[in-house]
């Protein structure tokens, strides 16, 4: 049977565009380009040529707001190529310099609000299986602290993403490398896919970023770190901008301990695949059925 439900594509297929540009005009007195975005496409939907009208207008937009000249792209996913992440626990040593440079390299709000897509457990020794009873949030002096193990905690990139399932408008996906992703322009701001997330891996922008003009990350990428509005859910993509173009994201090559890897799995050869075959390895919650494509292993 033909679903029916109404959709916010089946409404904008019930009206012309000169209709439904006289309404919102009428409404708004908005510019053209308050329009164009209103009409915008799914990303997925997008011939190469719209994709490209709708990076100008991105481009032009960030330009006049942030006095910046942003550059956007759009790179596909690689052929062949099916990400994972690999966490070395015996090394971590809860430092956090992933996080900040994930926040410096994303352009994630630096205050009011502070937004980290990477959040860094410190658990007991002893007592990794009671996540319920980790700290979020501990300030020593020095790391690491003698009787306690960390575990960073980001997107897992679930292959059974539950994310994507309970998304009402289809913000947000898997794209063919593995990396599930959010169109910004078409988030609600539900909230549904925070809810839905088993690991925490989603934050909600609840207000413009807070990020210094120097601070602004200009190379950025469609789906991943391009500026964000308010009232839309933000998430890890494996720094979709560095990965599909042959870099490593910016954790991996932040970490001082060399805890962090990435890689194909695809490729036999790969790292990663090396990991998950020599090594013990386990994923979070598997029980949920999600196949996370992060795996955490001890190498000592």
């Amino acid at each position: 049977m033909p679903d029916n439900r109404p959709t916010r594509r089946n409404f904008l297929k019930t009206l012309s565009a000169g209709t439904l540009g006289g309404l919102v005009f009428a409404a708004t007195g908005c510019k053209r380009e308050v329009l164009d975005e209103f009409l915008q496409k799914h990303f997925r939907e997008m011939t190469d040529e719209e994709k490209k009208q709708v990076i100008r207008r991105l481009e032009k937009s960030y330009r006049e707001k942030y006095g910046l000249d942003f550059k956007v792209g759009t790179t596909e996913a690689v052929p062949n190529t099916l990400w994972g992440y690999g966490l070395d626990l015996s090394r971590c040593i809860g430092c956090r310099r992933c996080m900040h440079a994930c926040v410096q390299e994303n352009n994630n709000s630096r205050a009011k609000p502070q937004l980290q897509w990477i959040r860094v457990l410190r658990l007991k020794k002893g007592n990794l299986i009671n996540l319920e009873q980790s700290e979020h949030y501990y300030n020593p002096e020095t790391v690491p602290e003698p009787g306690f193990i960390y575990m960073p905690v980001q997107c897992q990139q679930c292959e059974n993403p539950p994310c994507v399932k309970v998304c009402p408008v289809q913000a947000t996906w898997k794209e063919p490398d593995g990396i599930i992703t959010v169109d910004y322009n078409w988030c609600i701001g539900c909230r549904y896919c925070i809810a839905a997330c088993p690991y925490k891996g989603r934050v909600f922008n609840w207000a413009e970023p807070t990020i210094s003009r120097e601070e602004w990350n200009t190379d950025v990428h469609y789906l991943g770190n391009r500026p964000r509005m308010k009232n839309v859910v933000e998430k890890c993509t494996f720094c979709v901008q560095r990965a599909r173009i042959g870099r490593y994201p910016a954790c991996v090559e932040a970490c001082p301990t060399g805890s962090r890897k990435f890689g194909n799995l695809l490729d036999p050869s790969s790292e990663i695949r090396y990991i998950i075959e020599n090594k013990r390895v386990f994923r979070l919650k598997e029980d949920f059925n999600t196949e996370p494509k992060f795996y955490y292993f001890f190498s000592i």
